[in-house]
């Protein structure tokens, strides 16, 4: 049984439900450069459509943004971020953040991407990242702590 479209946060906010996927293949992950807003560099993530499981948003973007197929994954975080705006002027996300096992051949989605590509660990920290992805690399030990934004 899929999730509804929106719902509401701990605050009361209008909530989206939203899923990322951090894609690494040896010491790279792959990220696009946002051609819609919020604007910066980001992992593969999106909405999760009303009737829709996150694991089936995961696969559905993965494949839409990025071409590749999700063979496995594991669920890192739920969890609702109340400060995380999107392109739809909702603030508030409950969040299921991958780790995934992909396999194909990378391609880009020009209505989502102004390019995308693997990145290592070091030149993460000195890309302008989507505030969102700033947060979850941050947990994930992959970038020194900066403020959102």
């Amino acid at each position: 049984m899929g999730i509804p479209k929106t719902g509401v946060s701990k605050k009361g906010l209008a909530m989206h439900y939203s899923v990322g996927a951090l894609i690494r293949k040896g010491a790279r992950y792959l990220l696009i450069d946002r051609v819609k807003p919020p604007y910066g560099y980001a992992g593969i993530a999106g909405h999760v459509d009303e009737g829709e499981t996150p694991e089936q948003a995961l696969v559905r973007e993965t494949k839409e943004e990025s071409g590749l197929e999700v063979r496995k994954f594991n669920l890192l975080y739920d969890e609702e971020l109340d400060w995380n705006y999107c392109s739809k002027g909702i603030t508030a996300h409950q969040w299921y953040f991958y780790e995934c096992k992909t396999e194909g051949k990378v391609r880009r989605d020009s209505k989502e991407a102004k390019q995308i590509g693997w990145f290592a660990k070091k030149e993460l920290e000195n890309l302008a990242l989507e505030p969102v992805w700033t947060y979850w690399f941050q947990k994930q030990g992959l970038i020194k702590k900066r403020t959102r934004g």
